[in-house]
């Protein structure tokens, strides 16, 4: 299921890479594709959204 995020704090590809490895913690089988300009985080995965948003989170990002 296609699951669609903003995200805050995010600068440069750093980030973007730090954001993809936090979803795919969750579920290393999920598509995420980032657009740091406007901070919207698509995720392709069949894992619950409370479960995404709390591993971006961890991984120091805010999510609206």
């Amino acid at each position: 299921m296609s699951q669609k995020f903003q995200v805050s704090g995010m600068s440069c590809g750093h980030c973007v890479n730090a954001v993809q490895n936090a979803v795919q913690t969750v579920d290393p089988e999920a598509q995420v594709t980032v657009d740091l300009e406007t901070g919207h985080v698509d995720v392709l995965s069949e894992q619950p959204r409370k479960d995404i948003v709390a591993a971006i989170e961890n991984a120091g990002y805010a999510v609206q």
